[in-house]
């Protein structure tokens, strides 16, 4: 017997619901949220490890703790003010696109 398969989408839409749905529509919203801080945890690692420092002298020069710094860095811990804290501290300048208000160099 052959094993049925099924695309993410297929089991997205089963189990959350159809797209346009509010369970839906909340659930892409996580997920993008999610998506774009751990983007950005990244962003600052890659950025502390470029610098060859710690997490604790990352840490140091923001101002917290070594496990707050490991918190952002996996993005389960942003903040736009951490975020903002962090690139400071690593001298890094950062850009953003306000989506139709336009770009915003920081």
């Amino acid at each position: 017997m052959a094993m049925k398969l099924h695309t993410l989408d297929e089991l997205t839409d089963k189990y959350i619901g159809q797209v346009g749905t509010p369970k839906r529509d909340e659930f892409d919203r996580k997920l993008t949220e999610e998506l774009h801080a751990y983007h950005i945890g990244e962003a600052i690692k890659m950025a502390r490890e470029s610098r060859s420092l710690t997490q604790e002298q990352l840490g140091e020069r923001m101002g917290v703790q070594r496990a707050q710094v490991c918190r952002i860095e996996s993005g389960k811990s942003i903040t736009f003010a951490s975020m903002m804290r962090a690139f400071k501290a690593l001298g890094v300048q950062v850009a953003l696109d306000m989506k139709g208000v336009g770009s915003v160099m920081l």
